[in-house]
């Protein structure tokens, strides 16, 4: 069997965003698509960090829409992009084992890494959504074939 890589099950197209992109903006995107990670794109459009849902929770005033609105919790609609993003962006190339970036997604305790060529342009995502959603196939896959029976009830 072939060393599966990145480019076998990442996904495309990213949804990004740009640096000055209001939080507001942001939660928009995340409210109306299905994505947990969004790419931040420098001003070249070169990949410049990652926001995760949790990174927009994490900044977000819980009061905000709710009755105890107050004006400086809409304040922190208007942060923008590079105030939240993830900094210290780990990429992988799309030429790279899939059990190489697994791996360093465990070591860096992130939950994806941007797909990215020679000048740093997000060709694509990989999560560990991916990777799991993959593993199960693969582990159907053997139980179908038969490889699977430990013997033990499900």
């Amino acid at each position: 069997m072939p060393t599966l890589i990145v480019a076998d099950i990442m996904t495309t197209p990213v949804q990004t965003v740009s640096m000055d992109d209001s939080v507001g903006d942001i939660r928009e995107v995340f409210e109306r698509s299905q994505y947990h990670h969004l790419v931040v794109l420098g001003d070249q459009g070169e990949c410049a960090g990652v926001i995760s849902d949790r990174d927009l929770l994490k900044n977000i005033s819980p009061f905000v829409g709710k009755m105890q609105e107050r004006a400086s919790d809409l304040n922190c609609l208007k942060r923008r992009a590079h105030q939240i993003m993830t900094r210290q962006l780990v990429a992988v190339r799309k030429n790279t084992s899939l059990r190489a970036a697994a791996r360093v997604m465990l070591d860096h305790r992130i939950s994806c890494l941007p797909v990215v060529d020679a000048h740093k342009n997000c060709i694509g995502i990989v999560t560990l959504r991916d990777v799991v959603r993959w593993a199960v196939v693969e582990l159907e896959r053997d139980h179908d074939a038969g490889y699977g029976h430990s013997g033990l009830a499900a």
